[in-house]
This record gives structure tokens, sequence and C-alpha cells, in this order.
């Protein structure tokens, strides 16, 4: 019966990426700065058929520190309309791969580029957000994936919610229902 459950998950967050405007697009990330949990939300910009989420990043942000130092990271959905949220735990690993790196720049549309090319590092303080300036010459640009440990799915309806964590094994998932 998890089965179906871990399916429903697995298919909203195929989705995040593909359809406009699904509501798993952006999530919030979570990764640890020192002793504090800091959260952000980014783009989901892949899943793959195991269940890795892929995102984007400049290099220079604190998310990338905050990964170096500590990979556990959570990452956090929720479906308004089918209330449900997704709470993944996993490992965040920085690519590295030039080859792969050079796809996904590639496919980036030149007015998203822009977010790359900033002459200052993310979290720098400026006087004017219209006096930010650019290196074409450079980007910055950096691509992580999430390897999922384990999720939990929360199906809020009536008239019992449904919560099941899932862990990955070697081979699969196993799902075990919680109380809500």
């Amino acid at each position: 019966m998890e089965e179906h459950f871990f399916e429903e998950l697995k298919r909203e967050l195929i989705n995040g990426p593909t359809k406009k405007r699904h509501p798993f697009r952006y999530f919030s990330l979570a990764t640890i700065h020192k002793q504090t949990a800091r959260q952000r939300t980014v783009v989901l910009r892949k899943t793959l058929q195991d269940t890795t989420l892929l995102i984007y990043t400049d290099a220079r942000s604190q998310k990338i520190k905050d990964i170096k130092t500590n990979n556990n990271v959570s990452a956090l959905f929720y479906h308004p309309k089918k209330l449900i949220q997704v709470r993944v735990e996993g490992e965040a690993h920085i690519i590295t791969d030039q080859q792969e790196i050079r796809n996904y720049w590639n496919n980036i549309s030149e007015n998203s580029r822009k977010d790359y090319i900033t002459s200052r590092h993310p979290g720098n303080q400026i006087a004017n957000p219209e006096n930010i300036s650019y290196n074409e010459e450079k980007h910055h640009f950096c691509a992580i994936k999430i390897i999922p440990k384990q999720i939990e799915y929360l199906k809020l309806k009536r008239p019992n919610h449904i919560r099941i964590v899932f862990a990955k094994t070697e081979t699969n998932w196993e799902g075990q229902f919680l109380v809500p």
C-alpha cells in the first residue's frame, strides 16, 4: 500500500520542474551553517528517476560553503491544492565534472545567466540594486545533486491524514506509516 504513495510523491517531484506552475518547482532547502539551520527557496531543475534532485546556484553562495562543511541537507515541498507535504533528507553533492557543468550551463537562457556572472558574490552589501556589475567573461555557475536518504510524505485529508516515512535501502525504498 505504501508503494502507491511513494509513486505519487515521486511523480510530483518529477513534475515539479517540468509542468508549468507546479508548486514543487520552488522549494525550501536547509543547510547547516555552524550550528544553525539556514533555509532558502531554490528552484528544482530536474528530478531523476532515482529521486535525485538537481538545483543550480552561484558557486560563491553561502549554501556551497555550508555543503562543503556539512553536506547533510533537508528539502521541503508543499502542494497547496493536493494538501501534500514532502520532506526530503539527504546528502548534497557539488557537481565537479566540467562537461556536465557545461551541458547545464548551455541550457540556461541568456537572461538567467546573469544570476551567475555578478562581479561580487551573493550576499555582499550594495548601496543600490541598480548598480550591480557583471563580468561576462566568467561565470560562477554551480550545480548540486541532492541524493535522498529519507523521504517523508504527508497528505492532509479527512477522516485521517496519511503520513509515511520512506527510507532508502541498498535496492529500493522501504515505507512505514506514521501517526500524523
